[in-house]
Parts: C-alpha cells; sequence; structure tokens
C-alpha cells in the first residue's frame, strides 16, 4: 500500500510529514472536509476516498461504470456528495449521492469542445461549475436545487475569454464563492480573475501578475477569506521548481492584484487559508505555510500535493499516488 501522510504540530512549530496506511495509489486531485472525522478525496479512474474517523483509515471506493473517468472535484455534505469528473465532451461529468443512495449523473457534457474544470458550492443547494471556453466564452454552470437541474449561465453576460485561455483542472480551485460571490481564475494568455457579485447575473474580468503567456502557466487556485481579500497561486507545471510571480492577493475583492515577494515561489497549484492571517500553499514538488498575510514564510518543505481544502479547522492535502496528508490547527 502506498503511505500517505499526517503533518503533526508541536508546541514549538511545525514538526515533520508522518505517514499512514493509503487504500490506492491513483493520482488524487479532489479532497473536501465535512467536519473533524469525515474527509472525502477524489481522483483517477473513477475513485474516491471516505474516511469517517479523522484520517486514521480510508476506505478506497469507485464509481460504477467510470474506470475511464478523472475525478478532479469533490464536494461532500453531512448526508450528501458531488464528484466532477474533469475530460473532454462527455467525459466532464457530475455525479451525486444522497446518504443511503447509489450515485447519480446529474450532468453530461455534451460539447465536443466542452470541458469542465472546478466545482464550488455556496451551500448544499447552491452551486457552480467552471468550463473552458467554448465558442469564445466560458461556460459557467449553475444549480440551484442541489443539482436537480445544472443550467449554463447566459454566456453574452460574460466578457469574451482571449485566445487560448483556459481554466485548470488540477486542484478543484479554479473557483471560489462566498454567498452570492462568484470568483474563477484563468490561464494561458492571461493570468485574469472574473467575479460576479450576484451569483452569475453580471462580471467584471481583472488581470492579475501571476506568471503567463504559455497553455502551462496563469492560475491554478484562488480562495478568499472573505467578500474583499483573496489570494491567487499559480505558476507554471511543466517547470514545478521555476520560481516566478506565483502569488498574489486582492484587498477590494478582486478589482486589483498585488504580487506577493515572499520567496521562494515554485509552482503551486492549491491555496487555502489555515486563519485569517496565515495561508498554506501546495504544488507538486513543495508546500509551505506563511504567516502575516504572506509576508514570510514560517515553514517550507519540499514535499508536494495538488490539493488542499480547510474547515472546521482542519486543512487537508492530497497528491500523486494516493499521498494524503492532513494538518491539525492548534
Amino acid at each position: 500500500m502506498r503511505l500517505a501522510l499526517v503533518f503533526l504540530l508541536t508546541a514549538n512549530g511545525f514538526a515533520q510529514w508522518r505517514p499512514q496506511q493509503s487504500p490506492t495509489t491513483e493520482s488524487l486531485r479532489g479532497v473536501s472536509i465535512v467536519d473533524r472525522s469525515e474527509i472525502w478525496a477524489s481522483g483517477t479512474h473513477g475513485t474516491y476516498l471516505v474516511t469517517k474517523d479523522g484520517g486514521k483509515t480510508w476506505t478506497v471506493n469507485h464509481v460504477t461504470g467510470t474506470d475511464g473517468l478523472d475525478f478532479r472535484g469533490v464536494k461532500a455534505f453531512r448526508n450528501e456528495a458531488f464528484l466532477l469528473a474533469a475530460g473532454p465532451g462527455d467525459k466532464s461529468r457530475i455525479y451525486h449521492r444522497r446518504k443511503g443512495h447509489d450515485w447519480e449523473i446529474q450532468f453530461t457534457n455534451h460539447e465536443p469542445k466542452g470541458f469542465l474544470d472546478c466545482m464550488a458550492f455556496s451551500d448544499p443547494n447552491h452551486g457552480f461549475v467552471v468550463g473552458d471556453p467554448v465558442n469564445g466564452k466560458f461556460q459557467i454552470l449553475r444549480t440551484r436545487d442541489g443539482g436537480t437541474t445544472w443550467q449554463y449561465i447566459d454566456p453574452h453576460k460574460l466578457p469574451p475569454a482571449l485566445d487560448g485561455e483556459g481554466a485548470f483542472a488540477a486542484s478543484n480551485s479554479c473557483i471560489a464563492t462566498m454567498g452570492t460571490n462568484i470568483w474563477f481564475a484563468t490561464g494561458g494568455p492571461a493570468a485574469r480573475v472574473f467575479y460576479s457579485p450576484n451569483a452569475g447575473e453580471t462580471w467584471t474580468v481583472a488581470d492579475t501578475p501571476i506568471t503567463h503567456g504559455t497553455s502551462s502557466q496563469g492560475i491554478f487556485s484562488i480562495v478568499f477569506r472573505d467578500s474583499l481579500h483573496g489570494t491567487v497561486a499559480g505558476g507554471d507545471y511543466q517547470h514545478p521548481d521555476q520560481t516566478g510571480t506565483n502569488l498574489a492577493t486582492t484587498d477590494d475583492g478582486g478589482k486589483t492584484w498585488k504580487l506577493v515577494t515572499t520567496q521562494p515561489q515554485k509552482f503551486f497549484s492549491a491555496i487555502s487559508y489555515v486563519d485569517d492571517r496565515s495561508i498554506i500553499v501546495a504544488g507538486a514538488t513543495s508546500s509551505g505555510i506563511a504567516a502575516d498575510d504572506l509576508r514570510a514564510w514560517k515553514w517550507f518543505s519540499a514535499d508536494g500535493f495538488h490539493a488542499l481544502a480547510t474547515s472546521d479547522g482542519v486543512t487537508c492535502a492530497v497528491g500523486a499516488n494516493g499521498k494524503i496528508a492532513r494538518l491539525n490547527a492548534p
């Protein structure tokens, strides 16, 4: 079995990565925390994992008939869960299961050029999914009834995408929601943040100084701690150890973005607030925690992960070959 990882805190600060048993070697890119005990993860070949004891033991499961799908996103609530399969055409799907029931397909993408990237929920009834541009506009799915119906937001309401611009399905965190506020981030020829204050009815878009220019560069993750203060992370996934302008912050709800100067800045595919002033980041070859609004690294490590989630005082990370990590906040 592949060793998963648990990150421990001591009274003197951050200790070391310590291994636990993981039941899979699949690549994991989705993670969702219900509470301190129940955590979900998702990955390749129709795989999802669940722990009910805070990560001491994990069970590995598969959705029937999805061996060819890559579950890049998962969102779990107390009595239900959603899985997002990312891929070209009809390999992009949304699955849903209520407690005590089987998985059901809620949505299948039938647009050949479509590719769903990431999903987020404001609550169990209200969810959003970002898809790559089709005919020059990003595809944004919205549900207001827990996924019983998913509908595309009118593309005429969105600013046009640039030629070659897209979103990244790297960590299910290219989108952030807070109430009716929605932000999603892009890469390629530009690294931009699209913003809607009213659940997708109107949109604006802002440039950021994050590394961009090629199809492997841009913003991979976006997170907000309140409606004004947010952070984006990214870089170049083809050169994960290359330093660059890979972190930026906003204090005006995403209208303007300012580079973070803290170094090193390697490729980061995921970012999450640990508390109001501290942020954890992770990429394929590194992870770290920055304190005081990213003014300095409090801890930096060569251990890499694909995705992060923080909730209920718990931060959990997942990565390649079945790696899972947990950070218990003091």
